[in-house]
């Protein structure tokens, strides 16, 4: 329930719905990913798949679900494990408004978790994985939870992060604004840096909440021992919502509860687009809201944002 789950915000938690994808024949392995189930709008047995031509290797084709066509993405390819078991279950899931649904091999049980107990992976399962996985875990049981960079899956399957359409930007001339960014998709982050860069505005960045808050407290001190306002250094705080060791959320509420970040907007930036979802941004004190993979709407806001800050000195 969706009022249940709004008293989540704010207190670094998470549900994941814990899915398998099947063993691989190679390293004998089955592992057991994880996505947010505010992402999630229903799970199926798979319904029969339209085939379409000229789509990425691991997208199936297009299956019609009360009356909308739906891309479906097999994750068993995507990921490039190799069994002989066919991808049973679909997983129908929302993203800034877009629905597409993604073949696995079954699901396993919805999980309540600390995103703080949600960890960095490992440099060497980052290459492994080619930068898929954003989070690890482990369960009582002793199982690794892997929880997939989603955004990264669309980029690569669908026209979701348009470069043309960030390389149109004009720079926006406010003169010299500084914009710190936090995110833990490589794709968002990259989305982003090209966004600020064509805009004409420099920035710093961290890739969770957690390292973005230390960051942030580094330039407050500095700001504190020159006697000067951090909003002088720093015009603007862009935030992911999802993130391992601390969420969006919290993050928000930890500066906007530091009166060194006074005058500071906070934007959220998050594929969790839904108005429950922004809500909850509000609730802990967000400036503004923008989905992600829409460059234009980021740099509507960014520009208004921006603009009524005050100039540093």
């Amino acid at each position: 329930r969706i009022d249940a789950r709004t008293k989540l915000a704010g207190s670094n938690k998470l549900e994941m719905l814990l899915f398998l994808l099947g063993r691989d024949q190679r390293s004998g392995r089955e592992e057991t990913f994880g996505i947010n189930v505010f992402k999630v709008r229903e799970v199926m047995r798979v319904p029969e798949i339209t085939r379409a031509p000229d789509m990425p290797p691991s997208v199936e084709g297009m299956v019609s679900l009360r009356g909308s066509l739906v891309p479906v993405i097999d994750l068993i390819k995507y990921v490039g494990i190799q069994n002989d078991s066919s991808p049973q279950i679909m997983i129908v899931t929302e993203y800034n408004g877009h629905t597409q649904g993604f073949l696995v091999e079954s699901v396993d049980t919805i999980l309540r978790i600390d995103w703080s107990s949600m960890k960095v992976p490992p440099e060497m399962l980052t290459v492994q994985m080619g930068g898929l996985i954003t989070a690890v875990t482990e369960l009582k049981d002793g199982r690794i939870v892997l929880m997939m960079d989603v955004e990264k899956i669309l980029a690569e399957t669908s026209s979701y992060a348009d470069d043309a359409t960030i390389a149109a930007l004009t720079p926006l001339n406010l003169g010299e604004k500084t914009v710190f960014f936090t995110d833990d998709s490589v794709v968002a982050r990259k989305q982003i840096q090209k966004t600020l860069e064509a805009l004409g505005i420099k920035y710093m960045f961290a890739t969770n909440g957690k390292e973005a808050l230390i960051e942030l407290q580094k330039v407050a001190a500095r700001a504190d021992v020159l006697h000067q306002p951090v909003r002088d250094y720093i015009q603007l705080i862009l935030t992911d919502v999802e993130m391992p060791e601390m969420d969006g959320y919290v993050l928000t509420r930890s500066i906007k509860s530091d009166p060194r970040f006074s005058g500071i907007p906070v934007l959220m930036h998050s594929s969790l687009s839904s108005d429950a979802n922004q809500q909850l941004g509000r609730s802990v004190g967000v400036d503004e809201y923008v989905p992600k993979f829409e460059p234009i709407k980021l740099a509507e806001v960014l520009s208004r944002l921006l603009s009524s800050t005050n100039k540093p000195h």
